[in-house]
């Protein structure tokens, strides 16, 4: 549609600038296709301009792009499907809980493979011992490496010998939630690994969550005869219609919640003790209020003040979904991501130039011997060089998991980098942005800073032009002059740009897409 100088400039380029502020417009001038195409070229010279002069390898103009393409890529670096199921699955591990117990065997993060195995092993011989009858419970007490598990005599707290009880989403790790849920109620898993070592776990139950509630309570911090007498007096003058948030105040041992009239914060099952939290959920009614009950901490009752149940999807879709971003399974998301670019790229592993992963002074080889490709993606070739360089910072990890990470990374910058060529929107957006931070830079320079400091050529603008101005005296109207100085110099500059410049509008296409404006 327009050449400017060798270059051609499509109808679809115009179209879409022109299209995405038409329905803003409301005037039928405003929206004349020839005056908008004359603003187009404008837009187009400026922007050649500052190529021309350079802007774009302005440090602040490369730092503020780098920072603007990591945001405008974001987006991309997530998989959409992977994350729509992964808010259905969220919601139903909210919907329901799922009771189970566990035995750990501990490996670090970054074992090496042959301690992985040990752990492994031993984990899976213990399954092959629940399988063929052996007590999950005893076996948790005498293997499992979850303190939990045994308890602390000393201390007085009892073992729970692997059980954790009811607990829906966002209450475990997520590799851990993840085999609870898929495990059906009676089975043993598999060993799976999380962040901790190898667990298995058994699923006892799954039922529907009981939601949420808000209580409060009364504690006498004793398990004795004394204070079981003294818990049935303050439930005896509640049963005379005494104020609970009185009684509270006056009695109660819990000093956090006692001046709010017993109030604790809003809860779900797996957050309190078994004792209390079966007391808590088991009142029907909002003000009813329970027995007295005993815990390890002492003496309880408990008054109901409101009931929270699950909200519906649609109501929690929005919520679900900003946990889940704030949450380790967004690595799951990019994970996915990593998977199918493995599927799709040509990635080659050179394991000849692999073999400096076994020298143990790797951080320390020269910058000359570290020339050889360690990893290609399709047609970028990458050194292992850089491999080292990503290593010197990271050495709390081992080379060999480093390299799988740093692989993973190398994939991602690919496709990052390709963006521009695979995703049409992501480079529309991202050209405008760099276009508009290079106008704004070339504006400051041609126009704003010499309109600003050039009080000579403000003056003498204001002197030819006074007849325009409700005043004789600059500095009384110096704000509308220097806006109406700033437009002429820009003009001047337009001017001065269209003439050095080929500028050519093909008119068939002009006077079709006029006519096609006019439907």
């Amino acid at each position: 549609m327009i050449t400017i100088n060798k270059e051609k400039i499509s109808v679809a380029d115009f179209k879409r600038v022109y299209e995405k502020n038409l329905d803003a417009i409301d005037n039928e001038e405003a929206k004349d296709v020839t005056k908008n195409l004359d603003l187009y070229i404008n837009y187009l010279l400026k922007v050649k301009e500052a190529y021309k002069i350079k802007l774009d390898t302005l440090p602040s103009y490369k730092r503020e792009i780098a920072t603007y393409k990591n945001q405008l890529a974001a987006p991309y670096l997530q998989d959409t499907s992977f994350i729509a199921d992964l808010v259905k699955d969220i919601y139903f591990r909210t919907k329901n809980e799922v009771k189970a117990k566990h035995i750990l065997i501990r490996t670090s993060k970054d074992a090496m493979p042959k301690d992985t195995l040990v752990a492994y092993n031993k984990i899976l011989d213990i399954r092959n011992r629940i399988v063929n009858g052996e007590s999950f419970e005893k076996l948790a007490v005498e293997t499992s490496e979850d303190r939990s598990a045994k308890g602390d005599a000393k201390r007085g707290i009892p073992g729970n010998k692997g059980n954790l009880g009811y607990f829906k989403a966002f209450q475990m790790v997520s590799s851990f939630e993840d085999v609870a849920f898929a495990t059906k109620v009676g089975d043993v898993s598999m060993p799976f690994r999380s962040q901790y070592g190898y667990h298995i776990l058994k699923v006892d139950d799954l039922r529907p969550s009981k939601g949420e509630i808000e209580a409060a309570h009364i504690l006498i911090k004793d398990t004795t005869n004394a204070s079981k007498i003294k818990i049935d007096e303050v439930y005896n003058r509640l049963q005379n219609n005494e104020s609970f948030e009185k009684l509270a105040n006056l009695f109660s041992d819990d000093i956090g919640s006692k001046g709010r009239g017993g109030k604790l914060n809003r809860f779900g099952t797996g957050r309190m003790v078994k004792e209390f939290e079966d007391a808590a959920f088991s009142l029907k009614n909002v003000g009813d209020y329970s027995k007295p009950f005993k815990t390890r901490f002492g003496w309880h009752i408990v008054k109901l003040l409101r009931k929270h149940p699950i909200k519906s999807f649609a109501e929690m879709e929005t919520e679900l979904r900003k946990k889940i971003k704030r949450s380790s399974r967004m690595q799951m998301s990019e994970k996915a991501i990593i998977n199918k670019l493995k599927a799709t790229y040509k990635i080659v592993e050179n394991e000849k130039a692999k073999q400096i992963l076994n020298q143990k002074n790797i951080r320390s080889l020269s910058k000359d011997s570290l020339q050889n490709t360690i990893l290609s993606i399709n047609d970028k070739k990458i050194t292992q060089e850089k491999f080292v360089d990503y290593t010197k910072n990271r050495r709390h990890k081992p080379i060999f998991v480093l390299f799988e990470m740093f692989k993973e990374k190398e994939i991602l910058a690919y496709y990052k980098e390709n963006l521009i060529k695979t995703e049409p929107e992501y480079a529309n957006t991202l050209k405008e942005y760099e276009d508009g931070l290079l106008l704004f830079e070339l504006m400051q320079q041609k126009i704003w800073n010499k309109s600003s400091k050039d009080s000579l050529g403000l003056k003498s603008y204001f002197d030819k032009n006074k007849a325009n101005y409700n005043s004789n005296e600059l500095k009384t109207v110096k704000g509308e002059v220097m806006n109406d100085y700033q437009n002429y110099l820009e003009e001047k500059w337009i001017a001065d740009l269209r003439k050095k410049n080929k500028i050519k509008i093909h008119k068939k296409q002009l006077k079709k897409l006029i006519n096609y404006y006019k439907d």
